[in-house]
């Protein structure tokens, strides 16, 4: 390869992605890839500022603010395509756990088309794989209520924000040919589906 393969894992909460992402980082290895784990959220240098718009958001909710928000991290993926991204090795395979995709499920009054948009205008980096990872809500939410920080998330709080926010993504999974991975059974399943798309991608590269 003349640049990693960059794969990135999207999703609601409480889905299961970071456990997914695990398994998918461990199945990789054994097969002698080399594999590089990234974190929007641990990889942005303006992350305080940023989330202080999102609590903002989350207090007094308006369209401008929301597109604030929008733009925000929209840099923020802008600053990691040209300074993180570059410094990974050429062979290995970079997984992200979240990228703009994740901003479908979790934006109300921005359409997701708009948010594309002012990704792709800053150069944020285009992922060769994204792989969007979905449960019911009535799943994600359960999962997520079951762990000791609950959904840990300050723009869903109940149930019905949940299937909102849920069906809002597979209706943009659907419409960009993302890569559905329905985490509802074995990991070993999804673990499976998701490194059987990453060699696909790898022998067509």
């Amino acid at each position: 390869m003349t640049r990693p393969l960059f794969v990135s894992i999207d999703g609601p909460k409480g889905t299961g992605k970071t456990t997914l992402l695990e398994a998918v980082t461990q199945a990789l290895r054994v097969d002698g890839k080399k594999v590089i784990r990234l974190c929007e959220k641990k990889s942005d240098p303006y992350r305080g500022e940023t989330m202080a718009l999102v609590n903002k958001l989350a207090r007094t909710p308006c369209r401008d603010l929301e597109f604030k928000v929008c733009e925000r991290f929209a840099e923020s993926r802008a600053w990691i395509s040209r300074h993180v991204l570059p410094k990974q090795p050429a062979d290995s395979i970079v997984l992200i756990d979240r990228w703009y995709p994740s901003d479908a499920a979790f934006r109300r009054t921005v359409p997701f088309d708009q948010i594309l948009r002012l990704n792709l205008d800053l150069s944020v980096q285009v992922p060769d794989l994204h792989v969007g990872v979905v449960t019911a809500p009535e799943t994600s939410w359960a999962r997520a209520a079951a762990r000791t920080r609950g959904l840990g998330s300050t723009v869903i709080h109940n149930l019905d924000e949940q299937v909102a926010c849920t069906e809002a993504f597979e209706r943009a999974l659907v419409k960009h040919g993302w890569v559905l991975c329905r985490n509802e059974g074995a990991m070993e399943d999804a673990t499976r589906q998701v490194v059987g798309e990453i060699d696909r991608v790898l022998l067509t590269r």
